[in-house]
C-alpha cells in the first residue's frame, strides 16, 4: 500500500510546527491535513476518520487529552494517535495514555523518528 493513501492529521496551535511535521510527511509521501485545536481536529475527524494523528498537548479551545478523549469516544474507525509535548514528566506520558495516545514523544523531533513511528503505527514496512 502507498503512503499515499495514508491520511495524517497534524494537531497542533503552531503554525511553524504543523508546517515541520506537513514537510517531512508529505516528502515521504502521506497525505497531511492541519488542525489548530481540538475541537477543529475532532471535526475533521468526525467528517472523514484518518490513519494516524498527532496531536500537540497544550492549545488553546480544547487541549490534546481532550481531544484524544472525545475521539475515542466516538463511534468512528479509530486510528493510533501520537501525543508529542515539550512536557517530559512521567505524569504527562500517563496522562496521555490514559486519554487515549498510543505514543508520547518529546519535542523537539528528529524527522526520521517521525517517519519511523508513522510507519510503524500505520502497519508499514521501512522503506
Amino acid at each position: 500500500m502507498s503512503n499515499l493513501c495514508k491520511r495524517i492529521l497534524v494537531v497542533d496551535d503552531a503554525a511553524t510546527v504543523r508546517m515541520y511535521h506537513r514537510t517531512i510527511l508529505e516528502s515521504a509521501g502521506f497525505s497531511v491535513a492541519e488542525a489548530i485545536n481540538g475541537i477543529e481536529a475532532l471535526e475533521k475527524a468526525l467528517l472523514t476518520p484518518f490513519d494516524l494523528y498527532l496531536v500537540d498537548v497544550n492549545m488553546p479551545k480544547l487541549d490534546g487529552y481532550g481531544f484524544l478523549r472525545e475521539l475515542r469516544r466516538q463511534a468512528i474507525v479509530q486510528a493510533p494517535a501520537v501525543m508529542i509535548s515539550t512536557e517530559a514528566q512521567a505524569k504527562d506520558r500517563s496522562k496521555a495514555y490514559v486519554s487515549g495516545a498510543n505514543y508520547y514523544l518529546i519535542k523537539p523531533i528528529k524527522p526520521q523518528e517521525l517517519l519511523a513511528l508513522s510507519r510503524l503505527l500505520l502497519g508499514m514496512a521501512e522503506g
